[in-house]
Formats: structure tokens, C-alpha cells, sequence
């Protein structure tokens, strides 16, 4: 089975760091894989960094163009199976085979989402087989006649952050008696790290030691910017922006918090609690897959910037309590979300999509 990772965002996320762990963990079992992705971007150099060969297209292609060029890359490297994420690399990779005269396609849905169906997907069904693959069983459950599609849940692998916090805080400049909040947040979703700038703001005066760090896609912009200047906390505030180091900089907290979604959020919630840091967020379903109310970490209703503040302040206050639930979060994680489930998933669903029998099926 020759498997092809097909990433076309520019940036690193969630869900590149998805297939990066796969990639990995496929080749360490002796699996022939590569990752195609746009030139000079910084996801090329992260997952060349993770020692993934790498295979770099022209950035912002046409369709067309793309499917030429891809399907090149199809026949010199005998590529059986593609792994990819949108609907417009489906109609690529699609294309790229009916013209190659091999392969499946795999589309992963990321977690917290269902799989949607729009016209470049129903017409790149009609060039090559396709398969989903989903991160969490309620996602899988969600999308229509899905029942029979693969499951690959999110891992990580725990002992990569034993012993680093001293490490992680120094590599940021942060002096270890700082009391430090770390927010991932990324694309639209940042909007959402607005509630910790603001709780952030209200609790300064009464914890004149506490810090926040923003960090994901995004969180460096001029608007992050300037609404922490109208707070007043600008001085307070750390703007990280897009790391492919996470795990490092998630280790260095104190307290985690998720203003994310999808792949990003599922991953923060993992790393935090891998490295045994309690976790503050809005309640929602995905947040909830991952994080038990109570015990990881404290999940709250989207309230009332006052009344976050005065649970966050509360949270701050009982380090004996914060203790527990980061020994409970580290203990979940690693025994419900290690890598191995989900490296064993992308290789059932690549064995299954790579048997030539359905691809004549097509």
C-alpha cells in the first residue's frame, strides 16, 4: 500500500499535524508514504522537519493544473491511495487518478465536522472511488449513510512533554513563578480568545502575575492586537501567533484554555492534558469529547464576561484542585487517545481503499 498525503493549505494546523502523525507512524511500519503540499509554505517545512518525504507542488494551481501536475507524482511513485481533507483536493486527486488509471481517494473530515457534499465532491466521485474517514464516532454518526466510513480518533503521544515545562517557559521568556494562561485559538474561531483578553483585563488588578499567550493561526493579527491596546492589557499579553511547536508551548501553562475548532481544538485539549494542565473552556460538543467537566478541567456556558471571570478567578485560586484535574487529564489521554488507535485507523482505511477490486468496482 503506497499512500499520498495530499495538503494544500499554506499554514500548519490541526490538521496537517493529523496527517504528519500518520505519515510517521504509517513509515515507521514500513508503509511507502510521502506528503505532497505547496511549495515554499510553512507546512512543507514543518512536515519535512517531522523527517516526512516531502513532494512539493506549485501553490494556487488551477484544478487543472493541479491534476496534471499531481498526476505525475501518481505514476512515478505508484501511489495507491490519497488522503486529503477538502472537496476541492477530492476533485483534484480525482481527476490526477482517472488520468493516472489508479488509486482511491480517502477524505478525512475533521474532527468536530461532518462530511458535506457539494458539487465538486459529486463529481469527483464520479473519477475515482472515495472513501471518509471521521476523527470521532458522534461525527461519523452525524453525517448521513456514514455508518459503514473509517475511524482514525485524534492522539498524541504523551511522553513527549514529560519534564519539558522548565524548557517550554524558558524557550518563551516566561519566568516559572508567572502565573500563565495559554489560549489556542485559530482562524474565525479566535473571536472566541476575546473572552480571555477581557477575562483577562478584569482579573489583572487582583492577580497583578498573571499572563495570557495567545497562540494559533491568527493570533498575532492587528485586530488581536489591537483589542488587547483597548483592554488596556497589551503589556499582559503574549501574541505567540502560528507555532508548529504546540505540545512545547502548551506544556509551559498553567491553566489551558480553547478558543478553537475542529482539529486545532481537539489537539489543544489533548496536549494540555497531556502535560497534565487543567483546561477552561466554553462547553461545547466537541470540547466535551475530549475534556470531562469536573475532571480534566472546568467547562462553562458562553456567558457574560463578568461571570467568566469570577469562575476563572475561582479556578486560579484552588491549586489543589487544578493538580487533580491535570493528573486526571493526563491519565485520559493516555490511555484513551494515544497515537497507536489512530495510526491504526489511517492504515485500515488505506488497506481497504487500496484493494484494486473496488477501484474496477468504479
Amino acid at each position: 500500500m503506497r499512500a499520498l498525503f495530499y495538503y494544500t493549505a499554506h499554514g500548519w494546523s490541526g490538521s496537517a499535524r493529523a496527517f504528519a502523525v500518520a505519515a510517521r507512524g504509517l513509515a515507521a511500519r514500513g508503509e511507502p508514504v510521502l506528503v505532497a503540499c505547496c511549495a515554499d509554505s510553512a507546512a512543507e517545512q514543518s512536515f519535512a522537519r517531522e523527517g516526512i518525504e516531502v513532494v512539493t507542488l506549485p501553490p494556487d494551481g488551477t484544478i487543472a493544473g493541479d491534476a496534471f501536475r499531481l498526476r505525475n507524482v501518481l505514476r512515478e511513485r505508484f501511489v495507491e491511495v490519497v488522503f486529503l481533507h477538502t472537496e476541492r483536493e477530492q476533485l483534484v486527486a480525482s481527476s490526477a487518478m482517472r488520468m493516472a488509471e489508479r488509486g482511491a481517494i480517502i477524505r478525512r473530515i475533521p474532527a468536530g465536522l461532518i462530511a458535506t457534499q457539494g458539487r465538486s465532491t459529486k463529481l469527483a466521485s464520479r473519477f475515482a472511488s472515495s472513501r471518509l474517514l471521521f476523527t470521532t464516532d458522534e461525527d461519523r454518526a452525524r453525517t448521513p449513510g456514514a455508518s459503514g466510513e473509517f475511524l482514525a480518533p485524534l492522539g498524541v503521544d504523551v511522553s513527549k512533554v514529560d519534564g519539558v515545562r522548565a524548557t517550554a517557559r524558558t524557550s518563551l521568556g516566561i519566568d516559572m513563578d508567572t502565573q500563565l494562561i495559554v489560549c489556542v485559538t485559530a482562524g474565525s474561531a479566535r473571536v472566541r480568545a476575546g473572552t480571555a483578553l477581557r477575562t483577562l483585563a478584569l482579573l489583572a488588578e487582583r492577580h497583578p502575575g498573571l499572563r495570557l499567550a495567545l497562540v494559533g493561526q491568527g493570533a498575532d493579527q492587528e485586530d488581536v492586537h489591537m483589542h488587547a491596546a483597548a483592554l488596556g492589557v497589551s503589556s499582559l499579553v503574549y501574541f505567540l501567533g502560528e507555532r508548529d511547536d504546540l505540545p512545547l508551548v502548551l506544556a509551559a501553562a498553567d491553566v489551558g484554555w480553547v478558543a478553537a475548532d475542529g482539529d486545532d481544538a481537539g489537539f489543544a485539549c489533548l496536549d494540555f492534558m497531556a502535560a497534565r494542565v487543567p483546561i477552561v473552556s466554553e462547553r461545547s460538543s466537541l470540547v466535551s469529547h475530549y475534556v470531562p467537566d469536573g475532571i480534566a478541567g472546568v467547562l462553562l456556558p458562553p456567558a457574560d464576561p463578568s461571570d467568566t471571570a469570577a469562575a476563572v478567578a475561582s479556578f486560579l485560586a484552588h491549586s489543589d484542585q487544578r493538580d487533580a484535574m491535570g493528573r486526571a487529564g493526563r491519565t485520559r489521554a493516555q490511555r484513551d487517545f494515544g497515537e497507536v488507535a489512530m495510526i491504526d485507523g489511517f492504515n485500515a482505511a488505506a488497506t481497504a481503499a487500496g484493494d484494486r477490486a473496488s477501484w474496477a468496482a468504479r
